[in-house]
């Protein structure tokens, strides 16, 4: 089995005091469960590591895991290598170069996500803001940041996530994230 390099994304520490995970400690937890290369980005729950596990499915539950053990809550985690990260930033259907980071966002989602889901989200009603689906993942375009979205609040509605984990970068994370990887 080769050894590859993934993206550990967490959703919802450390944000606003609630499930703090120092990065250290994150790193070292990572680090004991035997995995190499163990680099955080940013407070907000994103690792890049190296293992030889099968899936992304078995490596973000042996995280969930080691984390709910250590810390004692339950986090949510996806858990990406590199090539799809890549394959995310080449898709993005929006002028990525000539955006503000703040103004693009990539959610990802634990399975597939196909239009009928989202069906029900009238999208003319929220101009300019837009969004656009990939594999795996949501595009969102928001002008005016991710804090002052109503697409964005109407996306993060539980209907439509509904049986899935669902977790949002802003596109500065999402290519820092593949330059992470890389390699």
């Amino acid at each position: 089995m080769a050894i590859k390099t993934y993206a550990v994304l967490l959703r919802g520490i450390n944000v606003g005091g609630h499930k703090k995970v120092p990065m250290a400690e994150l790193r070292t937890l990572l680090e004991g469960l035997g995995h190499g290369g163990v680099r955080t980005y940013l407070q907000s729950g994103n690792a890049v590591l190296t293992a030889d596990h099968e899936d992304d499915a078995s490596l973000a539950a042996e995280v969930r895991a080691a984390i709910e053990e250590r810390f004692g809550f339950a986090v949510d985690a996806l858990v990406r290598d590199h090539a799809y990260l890549k394959a995310v930033v080449d898709a993005c259907p929006f002028p990525a170069a000539d955006l503000e980071a703040k103004q693009l966002h990539v959610t990802y989602f634990s399975g597939p996500v196909d239009a009928d889901r989202f069906a029900s989200v009238e999208q003319q009603a929220f101009l300019p803001e837009e969004f656009r689906l990939g594999d795996r993942a949501l595009y969102l375009y928001a002008p005016d940041g991710l804090g002052r979205s109503k697409l964005a609040e109407q996306l993060a509605r539980p209907r439509l996530t509904k049986g899935l984990i669902a977790t949002t970068r802003n596109w500065n994370t999402v290519t820092r994230l593949e330059e992470m990887t890389r390699g």
